[in-house]
């Protein structure tokens, strides 16, 4: 049929595929840098171009979400996991702040912590916002976030409650496949990932300096400035999503997410959570590594009977659900956390 062939050209690298990653790219584009979404949003009522963003991130999650829901229905870790990112993103990240604008009161974004939203630890900016928010915030990155890491690995917030995870894992799983599996790619991962977060650590420590010192230079006023514009909107936006069609789903997550890098370090030092690989059942088949979104070559682990803790393993699930001789599970110190259905 037309539609299966449009369907993979798209997936796959095709001229379609490269079409979509050039809208998508355009669509960021346009909206960090210009003002001609701000017509539109007003034309729908909305106040302002993020508003309409907003409604726009929404609905791909929710309805690539309901796909998701739909094509691995047999697998209750992947309904119970998609249903949470539907919720968090529709409740947390969508209805609450809205609610809040409308009563005039900070938009804040609940779902999100230090350091992805960077400003959650930014003294100035947190002594505008309201003391419940402060501690919030306060105890959210430094408390839950390394905590839960720990305890649970990366993947309660990148697999469950993260809005760009959860739109890599809705919207974007028709491409997750195509994350870059090479050796170079894992090399440059490592240096880049933890640079991002080296930046955004060293920029927290001069903000706290300078609030409590009440020396702000101008330079770091163009720091802040530049690290929201490359960080921020270039690699999280126009890169992170623009890329799907090309080079998977999880480019920011993997590469420069500095919520992933400290998730990441968490996970490994927690040593709780891991993949199980159950001895001599693999077949090589290599599906696993080939729907791996942050491009880990799980093969070479269920080939050699070894369970292991990778740093940048989210946790999806997806390399269990594809196995087809249920080689490998999810599991925490504490036992089973997710087994595949329906083998």
């Amino acid at each position: 049929m037309i539609r299966d062939r449009v369907y993979h050209d798209m997936t796959n690298r095709g001229v379609t595929g490269w079409l979509v990653s050039a809208l998508l790219t355009a669509f960021y584009v346009v909206l960090y840098f210009t003002a001609a979404l701000t017509p539109w949003a007003q034309k729908l009522g909305l106040s302002s171009k993020w508003d309409l963003y907003g409604v726009l991130y929404t609905v791909a999650i929710v309805g690539g979400g309901l796909a998701v829901i739909r094509k691995y229905g047999h697998n209750r870790y992947q309904v119970l996991r998609t249903s949470v990112v539907m919720f968090v993103q529709v409740v947390f990240a969508f209805s609450i702040p809205q609610m809040l604008k409308a009563m005039h009161q900070p938009e804040l974004y609940l779902s999100y912590f230090w350091p992805l939203k960077f400003d959650y630890l930014n003294p100035e900016y947190l002594s505008q916002q309201p003391t419940w928010f402060i501690v919030y915030s306060i105890a959210g990155g430094l408390v839950l976030v390394p905590l839960a890491g720990a305890f649970f690995g990366k993947r309660w917030y990148c697999s469950w409650v993260c809005g760009c995870g959860g739109l890599a894992n809705t919207f974007g799983e028709p491409w997750r496949h195509l994350s870059d599996k090479s050796t170079a790619a894992w090399k440059f991962e490592k240096i880049s990932i933890y640079s991002v977060l080296g930046i955004s650590l060293t920029l927290t420590g001069i903000l706290v300096y300078s609030w409590t010192t009440g020396s702000k230079a101008p330079v770091v006023v163009e720091f802040q400035s530049w690290y929201g514009l490359i960080v921020g909107s270039v690699l999280s936006g126009v890169v992170g999503v623009g890329l799907y069609p090309l080079g998977g789903t999880r480019v920011w997550c993997r590469f420069f997410c500095p919520m992933a890098a400290l998730l990441g370090i968490t996970q490994k030092a927690g040593k709780r959570f891991h993949i199980r690989v159950k001895d001599d059942m693999c077949i090589s088949c290599g599906l696993c590594s080939k729907y791996c979104e942050m491009g880990i070559d799980v093969r070479a682990y269920a080939q050699m009977n070894e369970s292991f803790t990778r740093a940048s393993c989210v946790g999806c699930g997806i390399c269990s659900e594809v196995c087809p001789r249920g080689v490998l599970r999810l599991e925490s110190e504490s036992g089973l956390v997710q087994i595949t259905v329906g083998r």
